[in-house]
């Protein structure tokens, strides 16, 4: 089975789909050469060279500029389109935004090559509560070029992700193979897989030759006080915090995570590409940043997923990536649907939507 992937990034989707269900790559597109580096060495096994030239089947590339028929024909198709404009720490400026239209071309690649099937993910954010006609619209267009779409939105922490990260999964067939998917069932709905159970071995792993992306963020010595003063789960505008550590005059923030320390017993707040201006995820213990092995651990790359890239770069990948273990359980199900293989699926209230409004 042969698969295509828009905004790959560093290769969550991809790893799942082809080195743990046995798909076959055929081509990936990402405009960030250090993420379509990464793509190639861990996915396709590429091998770097003197001059890092990229494998010629990953495509550092605008996706406006892709000539979608020249591309090789795929049985399935990946795209996580960009979230910024849906997340809701951004601005939210949603399919208006200059991120948000950018799934069009999923559609576009949709159409042209007309795959068996396809999994497109976002932010839970897309589905705005006030106004969600943006998200109805993506829908309604992934219908009209011939797909029945199932939308589900997946907890990964259910599915034993180390991490409270919700997203919204498109997933289709078309239309003329009359199957109908159904999301898989959760394998972890009450007993999360915490931080500290995830990163337990983690102090053992550093200790290797081959140890990678350990590199500790350095700190002032304000922002160690600062850390030394916050309790596990809470953040620098919680009130037992001496107020010289204080932040204060910004909205909302006590909500925010803000130099937000984890809870080592219980799973991760979301990872994000995010770092500067307190904006690291902060160890429940140690007065620190986690390094980006750590945060790669908590999406559930493999210990051995070699990342390209200065220390910036790859922690901005990490944070964009789809946490690997989820993107398996899903993809599995997605191939035992088309193969007419029976599994668990979840029980919850199936996602609805009125597609009549288009």
């Amino acid at each position: 089975m042969k698969i295509g992937e828009l905004f790959c990034g560093p290769g969550g989707l991809g790893y799942a789909a082809i080195k743990k269900n046995n798909c076959k790559h055929a081509w990936a597109i990402d405009n960030d050469f250090d993420s379509c580096m990464t793509y190639a060495i861990n996915v396709c096994d590429h091998k770097l060279r003197t001059d890092n030239k990229l494998p010629d089947s990953v495509l550092k590339k605008d996706v406006e500029k892709i000539d979608f028929k020249s591309l090789k024909k795929i049985d399935g198709l990946l795209f996580g389109f960009p979230c910024n404009d849906f997340s809701i720490v951004g601005e939210k400026k949603g399919i208006k935004g200059k991120y948000g239209g950018l799934y069009k071309y999923g559609v576009k690649c949709l159409e042209v090559h007309q795959p068996k099937w396809f999994l497109a993910e976002n932010v839970s954010g897309i589905n705005n509560k006030k106004d969600n006609s943006a998200f109805l619209k993506i829908i309604n267009e992934l219908e009209n070029v011939g797909y029945n779409v199932n939308v589900h939105k997946y907890k990964f922490e259910e599915y034993g992700v180390p991490q409270k990260r919700h997203r919204f999964i498109l997933v289709g067939f078309r239309k003329n193979l009359n199957i109908t998917f159904q999301p898989p069932l959760e394998t972890h709905p009450n007993n999360f897989i915490s931080v500290e159970e995830a990163l337990k071995d983690y102090h053992e792993y550093t200790k290797r030759k081959n140890a990678s992306h350990i590199e500790i963020t350095k700190h002032s010595e304000n922002v160690k006080k600062r850390l030394a003063a916050t309790k596990p789960g809470e953040n620098a505008w919680n009130a037992d915090i001496p107020k010289q550590y204080q932040l204060t005059g910004v909205k909302g923030a006590k909500l925010s995570q803000i130099y937000k320390k984890l809870k080592g017993n219980e799973p991760s707040y979301t990872i994000t590409g995010s770092g500067g201006g307190g904006t690291h995820v902060y160890h429940w213990k140690e007065n620190r940043a986690l390094t980006n092995r750590e945060k790669a651990i908590l999406q559930t790359f493999p210990l051995n997923y070699q990342f390209y890239g200065n220390k910036e770069s790859v922690r901005k990948q990490i944070g964009m990536a789809v946490p690997m273990k989820g993107a398996d359980i899903i993809i599995r199900s997605i191939i035992k649907t088309l193969n007419k293989k029976t599994y668990k699926t979840s029980q919850k209230i199936p996602w609805s939507y009125n597609i009549e409004l288009f």
